[in-house]
């Protein structure tokens, strides 16, 4: 459980500054509509509140999760974000992080299996 936990944590961490750089690009396209906008900031403000509800399950079920604070998130994803974030469109950016979503979510799932067996799963 403990490794599961410290990999979703890994990969919402990873996360928080690509898609702020997201945003920022995207605030930039006058021909996107404003709901396209509130999406992408929806989006990255459902990821730092997952992060922050798995930070508070971790700390009740007593996991170590000390050696994931003071990581940056550049330095969680391994990679320069600059580099990495301005080669990438629009498109692969997105399929990207619906890909590590689906992800979270599964392991998200996994981990509620472990920690509760009771909801027949």
């Amino acid at each position: 459980r403990e490794e599961l936990t410290h990999l979703i944590l890994k990969l919402l961490q990873a996360w928080k500054e690509p898609l702020s750089h997201f945003n920022q690009h995207i605030e930039h396209h006058q021909e996107l509509p404003d709901d396209s906008l509130s999406k992408a900031k929806q989006i990255s403000n459902m990821v730092h509140e997952l992060k922050t509800g798995v930070e508070k399950v971790t700390e009740k079920a007593r996991f170590s999760i000390n050696s994931l604070n003071g990581m940056a998130s550049s330095e969680a994803a391994g990679l320069s974000i600059s580099n990495e974030a301005n080669m990438m469109s629009d498109s692969d950016f997105i399929h990207c992080f619906r890909r590590d979503s689906n992800k979270v979510q599964s392991y998200l799932k996994i981990l509620k299996c472990r920690i509760m067996p009771e909801n027949s799963c």
